[in-house]
Parts: C-alpha cells; sequence; structure tokens
C-alpha cells in the first residue's frame, strides 16, 4: 500500500468528488485491504463484495477522514475491517428457512416447537445491566486523552500489537505503551467508581 501522506492526498481529493483520485486509490490499496478481509472473511467471492462495500463507503464517507487523527492507511483497514466483521454477523444471522411445526395425524394436532424452546437469550435484567456497562465504558473512554483513546482503540478493538500502533500513529514505541498502560489504569478506577455507583 502507498505511504500514508500519499493516501492521504488522494482521499482529500476524493472527499471533493475527483473520480480519478478515487480509481488511484482503489488502484494503490485494494490489494492490501482484500488481504485485511480475507483474514476474517476466508470466503474468496464474499471478501470480494465485502471489499466492494467498503469502497463505496470510503467514497461516501472520505470527507470525514481527518488526518489529524489517524493516518489513511489506519482509517482505510479499520473501515475494512468493520465490513468484515459485520459481514459475518450476517450471515451468521441469517434466518434458517427450516419448518418449526411439527405434524400430527391430522392439521388440529399441528404444534409449532418454538413454543417448547425456553429463550437462551438474556433478560430484561441482564439486559439493562449491559446498556449501563456500556455507557460507563462510553464516559470512561471520553475522560481519556485523544491519544490514549486512539492508542487503545487500536490495540483491542483491532487487535494491533503495541508495535503496530506505534507505527500507525508514527509515534516511539515506549511513548505508545505508556499511553496504553495510563488509559488502561484510568479506565479501570473509572469503571470501578461506576460500578459501585450502580449498587
Amino acid at each position: 500500500m502507498k505511504d500514508s501522506a500519499a493516501l492521504a492526498d488522494m482521499l482529500s481529493r476524493v472527499a471533493m468528488g475527483d473520480r480519478v483520485a478515487f480509481d488511484t486509490l482503489y488502484r494503490h490499496s485494494s490489494a492490501h485491504l482484500l488481504g485485511v478481509i480475507l483474514r476474517i472473511q476466508h470466503n474468496r467471492a464474499q471478501a470480494e463484495d465485502v471489499l466492494q462495500e467498503v469502497y463505496v463507503n470510503v467514497w461516501r464517507a472520505a470527507q470525514s477522514f481527518n488526518p489529524a487523527l489517524s493516518q489513511a492507511s489506519t482509517w482505510l483497514v479499520s473501515i475494512a475491517r468493520h465490513r468484515a466483521i459485520d459481514s459475518l454477523r450476517r450471515r451468521q444471522s441469517r434466518v434458517q428457512t427450516v419448518s418449526t411445526t411439527s405434524g400430527g395425524h391430522d392439521e388440529d394436532d399441528d404444534h409449532d416447537l418454538l413454543d417448547h424452546i425456553a429463550d437462551g437469550g438474556p433478560g430484561p435484567d441482564e439486559l439493562l445491566e449491559q446498556s449501563a456497562q456500556a455507557r460507563a465504558l462510553r464516559e470512561c473512554m471520553d475522560q481519556l486523552s485523544a491519544r490514549q483513546q486512539h492508542s487503545l482503540a487500536l490495540a483491542y478493538y483491532q487487535g494491533l500489537s503495541h508495535a503496530e500502533v506505534a507505527d500507525q500513529l508514527g509515534e516511539p514505541l515506549g511513548t505508545v505503551k505508556s499511553w496504553v498502560r495510563r488509559g488502561l489504569q484510568s479506565l479501570k478506577g473509572c469503571l470501578e467508581r461506576a460500578s459501585q455507583a450502580l449498587r
């Protein structure tokens, strides 16, 4: 993939509707992004469909790219990963077209098998608690510095190593490790306080 400065320049031109820049961006980044997608979505045909979705998304959202917040390559890889994960989730949640009706000797004996299966999903109390925990996590993340937030997002949401995070951010490894360590410490303290407040 081309260097991030060149990609950022292409993205800024794509944001203004430059189709030539979009074509150039595709030629310089699609092979790398397809590799990223294939690590998550192993079916080649579906991975290629996801890649197409990625570039539709890039065309629509190029104006939201901010080079001050992340490198262009990081931004593109993030979109590719999210789309690949969404694709897997969509496949897993597709409705199966199998009959759930058990037939008897006549129409009056038919009954729905789903009526006899307990719902294994979380109940209202669990959903409420999960919602409160998610809200607390968002609020605690908002209290971190932008650098800590970005480092933690790359390390834990995108699964990058500290060295990869340092490379993506263009910062020394020790600095990134410090941001991640301090960010985690702050998060832990904040979440513990939030948990006590919920009791």
